[in-house]
């Protein structure tokens, strides 16, 4: 019997990615950990991992991601495009200055986690996309990484996203840590329409999509009195990928966050911090 099953799978020419779950942990020598993993297992929880299988070809991992390979593989430190490419993505987006790319023929896993990751194909002829910081993990050959710029400094204060954010681009398969699971994930598209979320749990955008920070009503009288106050607007055409359970996950893991939960429903103006770092 394997010790994992694979969740989720996708495939270019020469690379696979799978995102597989160990089926069950048995626990260690030490039976202190035997109360959490109950209560871990009972829930549904599964320890994850990202299993890479390479023919002749090459992935790129953020450091400290790689747990262990096997094969005709070979790893080396590289800025991910030159010196200036990997100094833009550090002081802009907060990604790391050098990445892991690793090349050749064989199978790659990196560091299992409690968390959780999605699968995202990009095409040559899409649009790129752009992520919030800190949830790129690794993507295979052809994908193009590198930091854009929010269009308003109000946005990024206000909206508490940072001044820059990554952009994807290219041909492959661009693997993130999602603060929550894949099926819980929304995806909206618009049409010269606009989407409007009440906090920043707006996962990735298309690139092609325009991002801001608004007042609810036009006056601000009319956005105190409404109770919501800013809210952070999405428009043109394109996708949006928001996480609207994550800031609940976020206030349960604090000491009111349940009895908070358990109150009259009101604007919550989610201010999520999660993040794989």
């Amino acid at each position: 019997m394997e010790a994992y099953k694979t969740i989720v799978s996708r495939e270019t020419n020469n690379t696979k990615v799978e995102i597989v779950a160990f089926n069950q942990l048995k626990g260690s020598s030490d039976v202190r950990t035997a109360e959490k993993l109950f209560y871990a297992q009972n829930t549904g929880m599964t320890l994850k991992m990202v299993k890479i299988t390479l023919k002749n070809s090459r992935v790129r991992v953020e450091p400290g991601a790689l747990y262990y390979m096997k094969g005709d593989l070979e790893m080396k430190a590289s800025t991910g495009g030159g010196l200036f490419k990997g100094l833009k993505r550090k002081m802009l987006s907060g990604e790391s200055f050098f990445v892991n790319e690793i090349r050749g023929t064989g199978e790659i896993y990196l560091e299992p986690t409690f968390g959780h990751f999605f699968l995202h194909m990009l095409d040559q002829n899409d649009p790129g996309i752009i992520v919030d910081s800190g949830l790129f993990y690794g993507g295979t050959e052809g994908l193009n990484i590198d930091a854009v710029m929010l269009k308003t400094f109000s946005s990024a204060v206000a909206g508490q996203e940072g001044l820059f954010q990554t952009r994807i681009k290219g041909s492959g398969i661009a693997i993130m840590y999602s603060p929550v699971p894949e099926e819980e994930i929304q995806k909206f598209t618009i049409n010269n329409d606009k989407l409007f979320v009440d906090g920043n749990f707006a996962l990735m955008r298309s690139e092609k999509i325009k991002y801001k920070v608004v007042k609810s009503s036009k006056s601000l009288i009319a956005s105190s009195v409404s109770g919501e106050g800013l809210l952070h607007r999405f428009e043109g055409n394109g996708n949006v990928w928001i996480a609207p359970t994550q800031g609940v996950y976020e206030k349960m893991a604090t000491n009111a966050g349940l009895s908070s939960l358990a109150k009259v429903p009101g604007s919550m103006n989610t201010q999520t911090k999660t993040s794989r770092k």
